[in-house]
């Protein structure tokens, strides 16, 4: 189970042109130690932070992340090369929240340091963390592998919150449909 090494990763200028093709749906499938994970992307609502996730996946940039913090019965934060909590692409992308925005069970978000902020950095909800909404652009569902996600709910964490037993994502495949 090979992880990223964190001094050696991508790094962009800026956030990535639009690849995605109007009227397609879009799947990611998650490849982790512990099972496979697959979400369907909102791109119809949230098409830059949909690209963004598309292209950083594409590139492999996610390869070998590790879910750096996790805490039970809130959320699974991972998409970080450096497995820190610290690290990203390069970039910042703006926000796509509306009223629609919901951080619900089994969908995933991004993470981010404040408005304006998100790069790479993704966690995947446990709970409903409706607190979350008008701060965290929510840009996709868990539709396979909720049990993969309930198991990484019960995981044991150190004092950081990090996996005493690292959660890898060894590759993300995207769909195209």
């Amino acid at each position: 189970m090979a992880t990223k090494d964190p001094s050696n990763f991508q790094q962009w200028e800026e956030s990535p042109a639009n690849q995605l093709t109007e009227g397609k749906s879009y799947f990611a499938v998650l490849k982790t130690n512990l099972g496979d994970i697959k979400i369907e992307l909102d791109a119809e609502t949230r098409p830059v932070t949909v690209n963004n996730f598309v292209f950083l996946s594409k590139e492999g940039f996610y390869d070998g992340v590790i879910f750096h913090r996790i805490i039970p019965n809130f959320m699974a934060q991972g998409g970080d090369p450096t497995g820190t909590g610290m690290g990203g692409p390069g970039y910042q992308f703006e926000d796509e929240i509306d009223d629609e925005n919901s951080n619900a069970p089994y969908t995933i978000s991004m993470a981010n340091a404040g408005p304006g902020t998100n790069g790479s950095q993704f966690f995947i909800n446990f709970v409903d963390n409706g607190y979350l909404n008008t701060a965290h652009t929510v840009f996709g569902t868990v539709i396979e592998g909720k049990e993969v996600v309930d198991t990484m709910n019960g995981v044991q964490t150190d004092f950081k919150d990090k996996p005493v037993d690292p959660i890898v994502i060894q590759s993300v495949v995207i769909e195209e449909v």
